[in-house]
């Protein structure tokens, strides 16, 4: 997709929503920053997806899944001869993860992730055997079973394979149950804590200065470009109170560090309202090898007593396009930007170098970041 995509589309839109006037934007605390000691914590786990039609792992080439079965049914009372040899076909052996948010109780479900560790064919239609979820303390904190849903589908015969999505994991909507709870402190003494998602000095002093201002005092304090202390009442029903009126505070966002985002993965390019390109000259080629191979087959005379041969015969062409210097003139508002670089013609992929040597001459005004 080039970038003429992002002018007739996204932009229009952008500029309907009024994204370019961002002195004007302002954002609630809890869009902003999230509070000191409320998180959620990963969990993960080892286990066994059984019910699977003939796609498990190939316990030859995963004996992993062979022992955790024989040590699960030892655990179940069934003792298998010594020396048995298991060849199945319905057993895959996965990885189980989740995350327990913060105030998360005894009793309470989460949504887990199923992933095959092996080499399973598909995870569709198999069922996650009881398993426990550890932190990284090595505590148990939750336990995982269930049905295991997978959204692609796929068949194979013949030698032919077709498949939509992925088949090698899955979720189990509220699949495990929370066994222990961790507790979270709602700040120290007395005192809490908000840290910015994206640190910045400006945004930190407007946040202090509206919390201020909505409260009529000087109760907040930015200690740096991320960490806001505020100071906040005593007792859990009081501290409640104050922080769900606190992330309702509206903070003014000033304008954000010109930045371009590039996928080289999607081919996707986004860039924010305050890129600015300087003049230059940019001059960029193509270059496109293409080769062809085809099978020639050479057939003996009847009775020749000679033998059929298979060659290959390959044309080998290289070109290069380029069209020479192409004057791009300077830029400050994003609608010019989008269209200095529209006229170079090129796809995202040529963008990402353009980018980036139009960084290193000092033309481009912005911060190249590659995801």
């Amino acid at each position: 997709m080039k970038i003429t995509a992002f002018v007739r589309y996204v932009l229009p839109l952008a500029l309907a929503l009024g994204l370019a006037a961002f002195d004007a934007r302002a954002d609630r605390i809890k869009d902003l920053a999230g509070i000191e000691g409320v998180r959620s914590n990963p969990l993960i786990g080892y286990g066994l997806v059984v019910g699977l039609d003939g796609t498990g792992d190939q316990t030859t080439q995963t004996p992993f899944t062979v022992q955790s079965l024989t040590s699960m049914l030892t655990q179940l009372g069934v003792v298998l001869p010594p020396g048995t040899s298991l060849q199945l076909k319905n057993v895959a052996a996965v990885m189980i993860t989740a995350q327990l948010e913060a105030f998360a109780q005894p009793g309470q479900t989460l949504d887990v992730t199923v992933s095959s560790l092996g080499n399973a064919k598909s995870l569709r239609g198999g069922v996650l055997l009881l398993t426990p979820l550890k932190g990284v303390d090595g505590q148990v904190y939750a336990m995982a079973q269930g049905n295991v849903a997978v959204g692609g589908a796929g068949a194979s015969a013949g030698g032919s394979k077709t498949q939509i999505n992925h088949l090698s994991a899955g979720r189990i909507p509220s699949g495990a149950t929370v066994e222990r709870s961790v507790a979270a402190v709602l700040g120290q003494g007395d005192y809490v804590t908000l840290d910015l998602r994206d640190g910045d000095f400006g945004t930190a002093r407007r946040l202090a200065d509206a919390v201020n201002r909505e409260l009529g005092g000087e109760f907040a304090l930015a200690q740096d470009a991320r960490t806001i202390r505020v100071r906040a009442p005593d007792g859990a029903d009081a501290r409640v109170r104050f922080l769900a009126r606190l992330q309702d505070i509206d903070v003014e966002i000033g304008t954000p560090a010109a930045k371009v985002i590039f996928n080289p993965r999607t081919g996707s390019i986004v860039m924010n309202n305050t890129v600015v390109i300087e003049s230059c000259a940019v001059a960029h080629g193509n270059l496109t090898v293409t080769i062809n191979s085809e099978p020639i087959v050479s057939q003996p005379a009847p009775f020749s007593q000679g033998q059929t041969v298979v060659t290959e015969r390959t044309q080998i062409q290289v070109k290069q396009d380029g069209n020479g210097f192409m004057l791009l003139r300077g830029a400050a508002k994003l609608p010019d930007v989008v269209r200095a670089l529209n006229t170079l013609g090129a796809t995202p992929q040529d963008l990402l170098a353009i980018l980036q040597a139009m960084k290193a001459a000092g033309a481009l005004k912005a911060e190249l970041e590659v995801i």
